[in-house]
This record gives C-alpha cells, sequence and structure tokens, in this order.
C-alpha cells in the first residue's frame, strides 16, 4: 500500500508475518488526486483509527461513490480489478488508518473452522462499515503495534486468526463463484516493487522478478497487470518517473544526474520519456514545482 500513497502519506510501521498477516499505519493529509489501489489475492481490511474523512471510490471510470467515516468505521476489499481513491479530512484530528491484509490460506483454516467445509465463498465488499467486533480486534493489533515494546509475532497471528473467523461467519457469501483465482499475493507484489526501486538504475529484469516471485514469466506478468492496471515494464518506468520527480523538486542534483540515478544514460532520452508521462520536460518542472 505504501507504493500507492502520495509522499504526504506518512508511513507510520508495518509488521509482515511470513505471508498470513500484514498490518500498516498510516496517517493521512488530504488528497484530491486519485490513487490506484492494487488488485491482489487478500481481503484488505482498513480501520479508521482518529479523525474523519470523506472517502472516494470508483473503478474504471464509473462514478465516485463516497462515504463519510469516522474512527472506528472499517473498510473490507476483495475487489478484483485494481480500483481508485481519494479522500478529504473532515476534523483537525490526523486522520490515522491501519490496514491489514489476511491471506487465503488463514481465511480458508477459518472456513474449516466453523464448518463452512470446502464450499467456496468470497467475502463481502463493506465501505464505510460499522462492526465492534472488527474495531476490537483491530485496535488490539494497533495497540500492539504502538506500544513501543517488540510486537509479539503470537499475539499478532492469534488476532489474525480471530479476525479471519469473524469475517468468514459475518461477511462470506456463498455465491458459487470463484475467488481470485491466480492473484498475485500482495507480499509477493510488495516484493517485486521493492526489487524494482532497488534498481531503477538498472535495465528491467523481467525474469529476475518471477524468479524471486517463483512464478513463470508469463504467470507473473500477467498477475502483476491485473493487480496493478500495469505491465511489469510500464510499471517500472513508473517508478522511474516518480523518483525523478522527487529528485526534481527534494534535491540539487543536476539533471542528468537524476537521468542517471533512474537508469537513463542519454539525458535527451530520459527527458523524452519524462515528458511523455508527466507532461513537461524535466526543467519545466522543476521550475514550477
Amino acid at each position: 500500500m505504501p507504493d500507492y500513497f502520495p509522499p504526504e502519506a506518512r508511513r507510520l510501521t508495518s509488521h509482515q508475518l511470513d505471508s498470513d498477516v500484514q498490518v500498516q499505519i498510516f496517517r493521512h493529509r488530504s488528497t484530491t488526486r486519485s490513487l490506484t489501489i492494487p488488485a491482489v489475492a487478500e481481503p484488505l481490511l482498513v480501520l479508521v483509527i482518529s479523525g474523519a474523512a470523506l472517502v472516494e471510490e470508483r473503478v474504471d471510470d464509473q462514478a465516485w461513490m463516497a462515504h463519510a467515516v469516522v474512527a472506528d468505521d472499517f473498510f473490507l476489499t476483495t475487489s478484483p480489478v485494481p480500483y481508485e481513491m481519494r479522500w478529504q479530512s473532515k476534523s483537525e484530528d490526523e486522520f490515522e488508518v491501519m490496514h491489514v491484509y489476511l491471506s487465503q490460506r488463514l481465511l480458508d483454516l477459518a472456513a474449516r473452522d466453523v464448518s463452512v467445509g470446502e464450499r467456496t465463498f468470497r467475502l463481502k465488499e463493506v465501505s464505510g462499515g460499522r462492526d465492534l467486533e472488527i474495531a476490537g480486534l483491530m485496535r488490539f493489533l494497533f495497540g500492539e503495534m504502538t506500544s513501543g515494546q517488540r510486537a509479539s509475532t503470537k499475539y499478532l497471528q492469534g488476532i489474525g486468526q480471530a479476525l479471519a473467523v469473524h469475517l468468514v461467519r459475518r461477511y462470506r457469501e456463498e455465491t458459487g463463484l470463484t475467488r481470485q483465482a491466480h492473484a498475485l499475493p500482495v507480499y509477493k507484489l510488495h516484493r517485486a516493487i521493492e526489487a524494482m526501486r532497488e534498481n531503477l538504475d538498472r535495465e528491467f529484469n523481467l525474469t529476475r522478478l518471477a524468479t524471486d516471485a517463483g512464478m513463470s514469466l508469463s504467470h507473473f506478468s500477467r498477475t502483476f497487470q491485473k493487480a496493478t492496471g500495469l505491465a511489469p515494464s510500464q510499471y517500472f518506468i513508473r517508478l522511474r518517473m516518480e523518483t525523478a520527480r522527487q529528485l526534481l523538486l527534494e534535491s540539487d542534483s543536476s539533471i542528468i544526474s537524476i537521468a542517471l540515478n533512474v537508469g537513463y544514460s542519454n539525458p535527451s532520452h530520459f527527458t523524452q520519456v519524462f515528458k511523455r508521462h508527466v507532461g513537461v520536460t524535466p526543467r519545466d518542472y522543476r521550475e514550477n514545482g
């Protein structure tokens, strides 16, 4: 998720338990720029910890759906396609949220535990809902993550399992439809994006990314594009341009130096690619930043 938020969204902390539970906490400022949220295998739970905001969501070019939310409201997202969101803070308090990803493996174990068995199910989409049990469990997670002590893996796993059971019991839909088969797990998406970021000054290497993910080239490319809306090579260029934009505004490095930092040995080619993606030349972007 941090890869999709604007720079002013401050990431406080994160914790990953193998591939079953991932927790991230953010404080947000308002943003009118729409953000693309990836479509991954795991359902995403978002709890509003503090503040109030008007959150808007949409898929493709459909109309925006608006939801006024306050502390302890939650979102449950299982979208099979990337979607856009934006928000406007509505209080003086910081708009603080916690994101929790639960693996499909954890949900399947919960389903067997509560006698759903092998029946195919998917979780409902909830936007701006209110559930005291979800709020309570997620606030236990929040307290553990922000206590100032080293977070207990066993404690976080236990809360993750409790959340999975509650979601299966209360929010499952036994529609007979398949769940997000062959979707990219969030930890593999995050790992691939981190690998791209670490190698922006090098030539794009799809084979290495697919190998690191333990997937074939075609399967990795297909699931990555399904998750982000962009082919891996296109996403790599986007990361290069985002880094270049940040360096242009926040550093005194020359444009040639910035071009080299993001993998372009030819300044003219860098300028062409930058203008195609951003709409102006690097020089104009810096001067009007």
